[in-house]
Order: structure tokens, then C-alpha cells, then sequence
């Protein structure tokens, strides 16, 4: 039923657009490609499935926890490892192959902590409520995976482009330098940027891990590669590109699954994301950036 499968459609792709958000935004502002954002995203869902299994807390409450604890990891990787390399004007690659040490660090970290095998949430603690129409069923967790990714990126839109704080932020996207020059404190939105993105990434590790009921320390590692194809397919470092890019990506595999196979899921998904950019190479909403002598 084609109805059916447009519900679960928009509800992976809220998910894909709410992580790449953080992705982007971390790249749009820092100007660095974070490895390390899928292994915080799935420390996220640990951090929810602990406070729910283990201190009884409601599920509101663990997610709000898992935002606050998914963005002070990412906070201290910024202020560890980043910041660091950013000090001392490394090259451009440096930041994105250590993210890489950090996501294997926090993902055998994770391992280690849990075992690898697959972890569920409490029977209990994901409502089962649904509501139908006829042969439409949604389900209680997909209008509240919605819900929450749509808020989430309509707020961090109106941030960035309403607000003071967001045109300090995009400020510092065009120019670093000159930001500072106009008493911009560049070094602690560059810590707010990383919170943030972190925050929405540990956010997107709890709706997967209620989605699909099952969190496990390598859950990060496809996130992060269907993250890097959102953010490439809407524009490096577009908000709206990773949001239309997102739900773009989820759509692609709940109908290639649905009338396909689920063998295909990736390849048409991926496929179709390499027909648009031959089309269009620097993404829906990218800029052309042209190479000087």
C-alpha cells in the first residue's frame, strides 16, 4: 500500500535528515568533516537505554538526558582533539582522520561496556498505541519520531536564520578571521556548534534505537555513511539541503524495500544519489566553488 509505505518513508527519512543535520552543521560552521558523529550518535541510544533499564526514568526524560550527554561527548572532542589541530592551522584532512580514531576509540569503548550483541529496550517502555485509517496504520513511535525531527530542525532553522547567534554562526562559515575582527567570540561558538551537532546526533541514535528496537556499538558506522550522502546530495553545509536530502534518502529505501527487495535497499538508494549528482554535482542547494590559480 502505497500510503503505508509514504508514513514509514517519512519517518527513516526524519531520522536521516536529524543526524545529517548535525553533520552538516558542524561542517558548515567548522569547516571539518566529523567522523566521530555516528559513534555519538550511538552512544546516544546507550545512554537512553541505561537511564530506561537501569534507573527507571520515563522515556521523555532518558531523551532529553541522551541530547545533554551526546552533546557534552561531542563537546569534549572538540575541545580534546579538535581544537587542538585547530590551533595549530593543521591541514584540512587532520581533524577528519583523527574523528576517525575517536569514532574506533568510542566504538570498541562501546563494545567493551555492552558486548556486541544487539540490546532492546524494556517490554514496556516503547508505546505500541497506533492510529488507523482504513488500511493506514501509524504508529505511536512514528508520529513521535516526526514530531520530535521536525521540531528539532524547524527550531535549528529559525536559529540560523532569525537570530542573532545564527548570523554570528553563519559569519563564521564565510570567514573565521573575519568574524573575530567584528568581536565575534569565534572559539565558543565553535564548542556551541559541536554541542549541538552532537546533541542532535544522540537525539537521531534514540529514535533509531526505538524504531527499530535494537541499539548496538556498530549501529554508528552505516548511520554515518547515509549522513555523508545526505549532506553531499543537499549541499555541504546547506540546513535545508540536509533536511530535503534526508527525507529524500528514506524514501528511496522504504520503496525500493517495499517493491524491490531489501537487498536492493542501498544500491537504489546510492544510485539514485549518484544519478542526481551527475545532474546537479554540487548538491540540490550547494554553491559551484571554483578553483584559483
Amino acid at each position: 500500500m502505497l500510503e503505508q509505505q509514504l508514513i514509514n518513508a517519512l519517518s527513516l527519512g526524519s531520522v536521516y535528515a536529524l543526524f545529517a543535520l548535525g553533520f552538516t552543521l558542524v561542517f558548515g560552521v567548522l569547516g571539518v568533516i566529523n567522523l566521530s558523529h555516528g559513534a555519538i550518535f550511538m552512544l546516544g541510544s546507550y545512554t537512553a537505554l541505561l537511564l530506561v533499564e537501569k534507573m527507571a526514568l520515563p522515556l521523555w526524560l532518558a531523551l532529553l538526558a541522551a541530547m545533554l550527554v551526546a552533546g557534552l561527548i561531542g563537546l569534549l572532542v572538540d575541545y580534546l582533539v579538535l581544537r587542538p589541530l585547530r590551533k595549530r592551522n593543521a591541514p584540512h584532512l587532520s581533524p577528519m582522520i583523527a574523528s576517525i580514531g575517536v569514532a574506533i576509540m568510542l566504538t570498541n569503548l562501546a563494545q567493551g561496556l555492552f558486548g556486541a550483541e544487539n540490546k532492546r529496550f524494556p517490554v514496556g517502555t516503547i508505546p505500541e498505541q497506533s492510529i488507523s485509517f482504513g488500511d493506514l496504520h501509524v504508529t505511536a513511535v512514528q508520529i513521535g519520531i516526526v514530531a520530535i525531527s521536525f521540531l528539532l530542525m524547524i527550531v535549528l532553522l529559525v536559529v540560523m536564520r532569525r537570530t542573532q547567534l545564527g548570523r554570528a554562526l553563519r559569519a563564521i562559515a564565510e570567514s573565521p578571521k573575519a568574524a573575530a575582527l567584528l568581536g565575534i567570540n569565534v572559539e565558543g561558538l565553535f564548542l556551541l556548534t559541536s554541542f549541538t551537532a552532537a546533541a542532535l546526533g544522540g537525539v537521531a541514535g534514540v529514535l533509531v534505537g526505538l524504531s527499530f528496537n535494537a541499539i548496538s556499538p556498530f549501529m554508528g558506522q552505516p548511520m554515518l555513511h547515509k549522513g555523508i550522502a545526505v549532506i553531499i546530495l543537499g549541499g555541504m553545509g546547506d540546513i535545508r539541503g540536509a533536511m530535503i536530502g534526508g527525507l529524500f534518502l528514506g524514501f528511496a529505501e522504504v520503496m525500493s524495500v517495499a517493491y524491490l527487495s531489501s537487498d536492493f535497499r542501498d544500491a537504489v538508494a546510492f544510485g539514485l544519489l549518484f544519478v542526481i549528482l551527475l545532474v546537479r554535482p554540487s548538491g540540490m542547494f550547494g554553491k559551484v566553488l571554483e578553483r584559483k590559480a
